[in-house]
């Protein structure tokens, strides 16, 4: 609620909520929530319209404009840009109002009112069909207001639109979860479902829904533009209200209506207990060990994807590739910091070892999940811009992702049993990556000289080849700490 009140868009709030449900930073029924928040928070803009400060819209553009372009602080400039924004709405929604005048003596409206008083389906038809094309609730309600203000449309109309209003903002939602993971797909379908049974409580309930409005109107004092606000107002929280208990009934039934797995990743850590860094700072340094081979394993499981990616361009891969790697940064971070807090503890000289080495691995697996994403922003990029790269070029980076992932596999396994033997077979493969990224781009510039080749396949190709290569040294650098301890240490035994 509190997002949607600040940003003033339950859309913006929605299809973000979408995007952290399908990068796996929030459960359904978590969303469900937000969702349920956002409808009520929306309602503030109705209620500043209701105020009827639109004739002070051009000063508080002023102030925005002045602070936007005479001050050089970023967060002058962003509080700039937040007051010319709502300086803009008002004044737009000003220019709005005054055009709407005329659609009071138009006969055509006059009976597309009373049609809708006498008829509410048809209202909730127009508000729902109006937002869809507008994708702004916010704004569809404030020229509702405008025209309840100006007498051009009666309450008993005015109700029905406002709740088409609700049905359709769900859209930004339904559209921001196309092509994401089910858990994404099936909060937007909470959206949706969520705002058509509010729909049909309130239309069962319309004439005491109406008569309680009226109340409202005459008991308070209240304008027109306000007498809206609070129809909005009390729709979304009685709503929620009346909902709320039902989370998990809503999660049972888009779960039934969108079947299949839900694939979404935890990127929460599984093994840093706080309470080992007190208590055995040995066991903490285990348990770290544990999760940063997590982290490995979500580096290579995103590299496999990218390579799915590429070869069968189904977005579900590339979806699954961006979640691994919001796991994959979360990871860092969290990890980064535990054994930040480990250092300040007494370590014996063989841990402080382990220590460095940990500290050192969870950078490069952080890299390679950055290198894993450019490689799908650029088979992104192919698909989008409907790039074709030839069979013999699609070919060769086949053959340099099986041998890349073969080696990043093979570090993954040396970091989790501190193989010696097979950190070395990592570094002799990472030879042959460095030696194909040579023969790869010499056949390529053949291509090019040929004609074979297009400018943008081309940069395609060539940065493809880049981070394969990079993952290739990440992957040596594992092995090399691998290396670098057994000698010293059996890390064998500490797992």
């Amino acid at each position: 609620m509190l997002v949607t009140v600040l940003i003033q868009s339950s859309s913006g709030t929605t299809a973000l909520t979408v995007g952290l449900v399908s990068a796996g930073f929030m459960t359904l029924r978590q969303a469900i929530g937000v969702i349920m928040g956002a409808n009520i928070g929306t309602t503030v803009t109705a209620f500043i319209i209701g105020i009827k400060i639109g004739e002070y819209a051009l000063p508080v553009m002023a102030v925005g404009a002045i602070l936007l372009f005479f001050f050089k602080n970023k967060k002058v400039h962003s509080v700039g840009q937040v007051v010319f924004g709502f300086g803009m709405l008002f004044f737009g929604l000003e220019l709005m109002s005054a055009g709407m005048k005329p659609l009071r003596s138009l006969e055509s409206f006059q009976e597309l009112t009373v049609s809708m008083s006498d008829n509410p389906i048809l209202g909730i038809v127009v508000g729902t069909v109006f937002t869809l094309i507008v994708q702004s609730s916010s704004a569809t309600i404030g020229i509702l207001q405008e025209l309840f203000g100006q007498g051009a449309i009666d309450l008993q109309a005015a109700l029905p639109v406002l709740f088409g209003d609700n049905i359709g903002t769900t859209i930004t939602a339904v559209l921001a979860a196309i092509g994401t993971s089910i858990a994404a797909r099936r909060a937007a379908l909470v959206h949706v479902i969520f705002n058509i049974i509010g729909t049909i409580i309130f239309t069962i309930l319309l004439v005491p829904f109406t008569s309680l409005i009226q109340y409202f109107q005459t008991s308070l004092n209240l304008n027109p533009e306000m007498t809206i606000a609070f129809a909005h107002g009390t729709f979304n929280v009685t709503n929620t209200i009346i909902q709320f208990p039902f989370i998990a009934v809503l999660a049972w039934i888009v779960t039934k209506i969108i079947r299949g797995e839900d694939a979404a990743i935890d990127f929460k850590p599984q093994h840093l207990n706080p309470i080992f860094i007190e208590q055995s700072p040995a066991i903490a340094l285990t348990e770290a060990q544990k999760e940063i081979i997590r982290m490995a394993e979500f580096s290579l499981h995103g590299l496999k994807e990218a390579n799915q990616f590429l070869n069968t361009q189904d977005k579900k891969h590339a979806n699954m590739a961006t979640q691994l790697e919001g796991a994959i940064n979360n990871l860092d971070k969290k990890i980064t910091e535990y054994l930040v807090l480990l250092s300040e503890k007494p370590l014996s000289p063989t841990d402080s070892e382990k220590h460095s080495v940990l500290a050192g691995v969870v950078g490069d697996i952080e890299r390679v999940g950055d290198h894993v994403e450019n490689l799908v922003e650029l088979v992104d990029f192919q698909i989008s811009n409907r790039v074709s790269l030839s069979d013999e070029a699609l070919t060769e980076l086949n053959e340099m992702l099986e041998l890349t992932i073969s080696t990043l596999q093979d570090s993954v396994e040396a970091l989790t049993n501190f193989d010696t033997e097979l950190a070395q077979t990592v570094i002799a493969k990472e030879r042959k990556i460095d030696q194909m990224e040579r023969v790869l781009r010499k056949r390529h510039v053949l291509r090019l000289n040929e004609r074979s080749c297009s400018g943008d396949a081309s940069i395609i190709f060539v940065d493809m080849v880049s981070n394969l290569e990079r993952i290739g040294d990440h992957a040596v650098n594992i092995a090399d700490g691998v290396l670098g301890e057994q000698g010293k240490i059996n890390l064998k035994q500490s797992l």
